[in-house]
This record gives structure tokens, sequence and C-alpha cells, in this order.
């Protein structure tokens, strides 16, 4: 079908761009997000079913495609670059964990605000504001009740009282039941920008974090410690520094921090991350954010480049916003979801 479309503009006389020739990888928060109806993440991968795969390899459309060109021009091509060959390093064990809670401490000190603040209105930055990442807003509570975001969640919140996984607030889910509790207790919301539109009629209030009140029993809520959880290299070369880090026990809720060790003997290649078993997260390596996960797919492996990694010890981060695996796998081919054909 994509070769008979490319010879019948090439008939008519027509230039043509392929969309996408090679669509390569969204890496770290850089996803976007499409809005027409509701609004809808990207995935980290941008492979795209494109003549070129993520990692730069060729597909049959990229032959398909020099037959054709071979027979307008009437002569052959060149023969094409070789591929570089991708490593399947095996099981990888994450052995050390830090709960987010017991790293508060150590990070700068937070915003306090009597109301909510977007995380682009952040104090952060040279006053420039945050971007990407998570945004934590703790502030105190007297009993449970009903909390209500009026749609003020952008993207998705992580409910907390005190330590305790309460559930998950985003544009479907605007309320939650806060459990009856003694005395004054910590309300977190731990918030997710999970992508701004790229492109579009809503290009103009892409503002992540909490973009308005939130409501428990009908009061807003105010008094907010808002710590900025933006996840840049510096960020993530003071994890290593910090104390607190403790081996993984047999079952672990996050949100928290997890690393091990990657050991590769010779000349590193490309390969890829499978993390079954893990939930919803982020995974550094060697400070590089890859990218985001999310167990409900369709993308199941995270591209790793050669480049990014060593001969010798190469160090894997995950921050895993839920339910921890204990190990993920370094795999040779990339699972990407079942490819949709549209007659």
């Amino acid at each position: 079908e994509m070769v008979n479309t490319v010879a019948n503009v090439l008939k008519l006389g027509a230039s043509i761009n392929l969309y996408m020739f090679h669509g390569g990888t969204n890496f770290g928060f850089m996803s976007g997000a499409l809005e027409a109806d509701e609004y809808k993440s990207d995935v980290t991968s941008y492979d795209y079913d494109a003549v070129l795969t993520e990692a730069g390899d060729y597909t049959s459309k990229f032959f398909k495609l020099r037959q054709l060109f071979s027979m307008v021009i009437g002569q052959p091509l060149p023969l094409p670059p070789m591929i570089e060959s991708k490593a399947s390093y095996g099981a990888i064990l994450l052995h050390q964990y830090i709960p987010l809670w017991d790293l508060l401490p150590s990070l700068p000190k937070p915003i306090k605000s009597e109301f909510p603040i977007n995380m682009e209105n952040l104090q952060l930055n040279g006053s420039s504001g945050q971007s990407y990442g998570y945004v934590l807003y703790e502030t105190v509570i007297f009993g449970g009740g009903h909390l209500h975001s009026r749609d003020h969640i952008r993207d998705r919140a992580q409910v907390f009282v005190n330590t305790m996984y309460v559930g998950e607030l985003d544009y479907n889910t605007l309320e939650l039941s806060l459990p009856e509790g003694q005395g004054f207790r910590q309300l977190r919301l731990l918030v997710e920008n999970r992508g701004r539109v790229n492109y579009g009629l809503a290009l103009n209030e892409q503002r992540k974090g909490l973009i308005g009140d939130v409501f428990l029993n009908k009061t807003p809520l105010r008094n907010f410690k808002i710590y900025g959880l933006e996840m840049k290299p510096a960020f993530m070369e003071s994890l290593r520094h910090t104390a607190g880090w403790s081996t993984v026990p047999d079952y672990f809720v996050g949100p928290a921090f997890f690393r091990g060790r990657l050991w590769i003997e010779h000349q590193p290649q490309d390969t890829f991350l499978k993390l079954q078993g893990w939930e919803k997260g982020v995974v550094f390596v060697n400070g590089q954010n890859l990218g985001r996960y999310w167990k409900i797919g369709p993308q199941e492996t995270l591209y790793l480049p050669g480049p990014w990694l060593q001969k010798g010890s190469n160090e894997i981060v995950i921050f895993e916003e839920r339910t921890a695996g204990r190990i993920i796998q370094s795999v040779d081919i990339p699972y990407l979801g079942r490819t949709q054909y549209v007659d």
C-alpha cells in the first residue's frame, strides 16, 4: 500500500516527504500528548512503524522503497550501511531502594504557599519555573471525607494520607474518599506531568501540576509545602551520594527509587529494557533519562542506545510510582505492541 502510494505520487511528477522516515525516541519526559476529544499522553517510543525502526534498523518498507527508487532511476542504488547488532545482557537485579518519603529531608527546602501553584510558576530554576517531571504537594488535614479535584489535576495525581496510598485523580477520576483518622495528618498529592499537548487549540492551556483548588468536604485545601521533582541530571547525581539506600524487601509499594548495576564485558551495544513486573515510572541509565514505562502498554521495552553505556559498571536507577519488580530484562528485540493496519 505504501509503495503504491509513493509510486503514484512520483508518476505525477511531484516531490514527496516520507513521514516518518525515522521516528526515533521521545527520550526523557519529551513524549508530549494529543488532545482531540480527550487528553492522551504519548508513549516514549516514536518507532511509528516507520521506514527505519526506533533504533535505526531497516524494515521491509525500506527495502521495498529501494526497489521502487531503483526502478524509477533505472539503475541500482549503492549498498546501505551495515546494521549495528543489538545485545541481550539478560536480567539486571535492582538490589537497593530508597522511598521518596525518606528522600524528602535531603531535598532543597520546599516552597511554602497558601494556595496551590502550578508547575510552571514554581519559584525554581532561577524563577523560570519547572518544566517536566513531578511535583509533590503536601498539606495538613483533620479527619477524612470527600476529596474532589474540580478537574484541576494535570495530569495525574497519586493521593496519600501520610504514606498510605489512597488512590489516583486524573481527567476521568475527579473524586476520592479519604479514610477517617485521629488528629492531624499529611495529605500528599504526587502529581505527574504526563506530557504537554504539542499542537492544536489546547496549546496555550498547557499548565501542569495543580492548576487550581482541590477540595476536601467542599473546603479548598490551603497551606502547602511543594517539592519540585524535575529529576534533572544534577538531581540524579545527588541520589548517588544520598544516605538511606537499603536492601529491597520482598515486597514494597512505592513511590521509591531503585538502583542496580549492569556489567558489560565488551564494547557496549544497543539494547532494550523490558520492565515486566513493574507498574509505572521512569528509567535512568548512567544518569540518562530513557523515558517513561507503564504496564498498561502498548509499549513494553525502552530503547537504550549503546553510546549511553560503558564497558564495566553501568548504573540503573528506576523511579517506580507504585509496584516494583526485582529485576529488569535487557533484550535484543523491542516490544512495542501490535501494529494495527487500517483499511
